[in-house]
């Protein structure tokens, strides 16, 4: 197990060390975003700090603020509100973060106790809270108003989303169109807006804005999707959360979708009567039966699909060193392993 261990912890080193490579050219500006972060959260209460302290521990690959950074150097260059709404996308992110986990449950956070689990949904609600409103005081700081509307009318969908999730929670007949519905709000559309703001505060034309905005969409598609069949087929020793989290909570992904709508009769039946059972075992045949059928592969393909069409959108762009990370990008999102 020490092995196993030790051999998960070296891969994840390395996922890292990739990330950090991809993002070198932004460097500075992601510190900078770092430091403006760190600077607004910052409380006078040691409690409070000590909360914001933890969350920083979730912080991953700093893909939203990336985006920005670099929909912004694509785009003319990058200035000084950049650096603020990068900051202001990821508080907003990770304020999302917390308030799934007690929607889920979730006791593990990239390797750390969530906060629901280790202060209670009470802490975890107001915590949440904490990180959104300071989001929009960020915001507010700079002379136009339009960062805030458009991070307001994001998140605005990205909870429409959710509560959709929600509502949808044990309908055993959700079909494709429904699931995309769901994931467009709740995971894409905070991809679709960084890249957007990026772009116009770079002074880039609405109609370039639009299509990179239609690139982080796109994106945030690719990567649920790819997130929705980790949940299923990961470790969470690799992954560094909960998972399994679906099943559990009776929110059917693309591939139950996918076998509930191709699988012979009794087979689909049979899933749906594992699905409304509690506990591992039910989980694991559950799993089986998705593996014995092409839900796995239809998945990756459907998300690899997203990622092309993100990929396509970026040839409005010149040619650069920012266009090409915003390639790999999309490509990368659909060839994680964790």
């Amino acid at each position: 197990m020490g092995a196993v261990s030790s051999l998960n912890g070296q891969a994840r080193a390395h996922a890292a060390q990739r990330i950090s490579n991809l993002f070198a050219p932004i460097a500075t500006d992601l510190d900078e975003a770092e430091r403006i972060f760190s600077a607004e959260l910052a409380s006078h209460s040691p409690f409070v700090q000590d909360l914001v302290d933890h969350c920083s521990l979730f912080r991953g690959k700093r893909l939203r603020p990336a985006l920005l950074l670099l929909a912004g150097q694509a785009c003319g260059g990058i200035r000084p509100a950049h650096s603020v709404l990068a900051a202001v996308i990821e508080m907003i992110h990770t304020a999302t973060l917390i308030h799934d986990d007690i929607l889920d449950e979730a006791v593990i956070r990239r390797h750390a106790a969530t906060v629901n689990s280790e202060w209670g949904n009470e802490a975890a609600v107001l915590m949440g809270d904490f990180f959104f409103t300071h989001a929009f005081h960020l915001a507010a700081s700079l002379e136009s108003t339009l960062a805030c509307r458009w991070i307001g009318h994001a998140t605005n969908l990205v909870c429409e989303g959710e509560m959709l999730q929600v509502h949808q929670r044990g309908n055993l007949e959700l079909d494709e169109e429904q699931y995309y519905a769901i994931i467009r709000g709740k995971t894409a559309e905070l991809t679709a807006v960084a890249c957007r703001l990026g772009a116009h505060y770079a002074g880039a034309t609405e109609c370039v804005v639009e299509d990179l905005g239609s690139y982080g969409r796109e994106l945030g598609v690719a990567f649920q999707i790819a997130d929705d069949v980790l949940d299923l087929w990961g470790e969470e020793a690799q992954a560094g959360k909960s998972l399994g989290t679906d099943v559990v909570k009776q929110k059917l992904t693309l591939p139950i979708i996918r076998f509930l709508a191709t699988a012979p009769a009794t087979d689909a039946q049979r899933a749906r009567e594992l699905i409304s059972l509690p506990g591992p075992t039910a989980r694991a045949q559950l799993i089986q039966m998705l593996s014995d059928s092409d839900a796995r592969e239809f998945s990756w393909a459907s998300a690899q699909a997203s990622s092309d069409r993100a990929i396509q959108k970026l040839a409005v762009l010149p040619e650069s060193q920012a266009r090409t990370i915003l390639k790999r990008l999309a490509e990368a999102v659909i060839r994680r392993s964790a």
